[in-house]
């Protein structure tokens, strides 16, 4: 019988990452980020980040998505990655520094240069 190693990663669901954001920062409706217009059109899914919602505000026309605005927008990694890696850092697990990013790097499959040191995710990777 072959013994098959399960990572947190696997564990964790895309879908349900992205459920709770939108619950989180909706709860009271989608709201544009650019104009606060409560007036929104949903657009369709992101083609890499497939359950992300996208939208468009009627009144001033801008599209944005469930990530717009926070620290999240942008990364190439799946949500539920950085999810992890958030988590993995507020529960200060590892020793403060380089170690522990390292650390949870390769628990997440993740580019240990993907993380700056200060205990928050990189910005500028698209």
């Amino acid at each position: 019988m072959e013994t098959s190693i399960i990572t947190i990663k696997q564990l964790v669901s895309e879908a349900q990452c992205y459920e709770t954001i939108r619950q989180l920062r909706r709860a009271e409706g989608v709201t544009c980020p650019h104009c606060d217009s409560g007036e929104t059109i949903r657009r369709g899914y992101d083609s890499p980040q497939r359950l992300c919602q996208h939208y468009q505000c009627k009144a001033c026309g801008k599209r944005f998505d469930d990530l717009t605005g926070t620290v999240l927008s942008g990364h190439h990694q799946p949500l539920s990655v950085w999810v992890l890696c958030l988590y993995f850092m507020g529960l200060n697990l590892y020793p403060l520094g380089h170690k522990s990013n390292r650390q949870i790097a390769q628990e997440l499959d993740l580019n240990k240069d993907d993380l700056v040191y200060d205990g928050t995710p990189a910005h500028g990777h698209r």
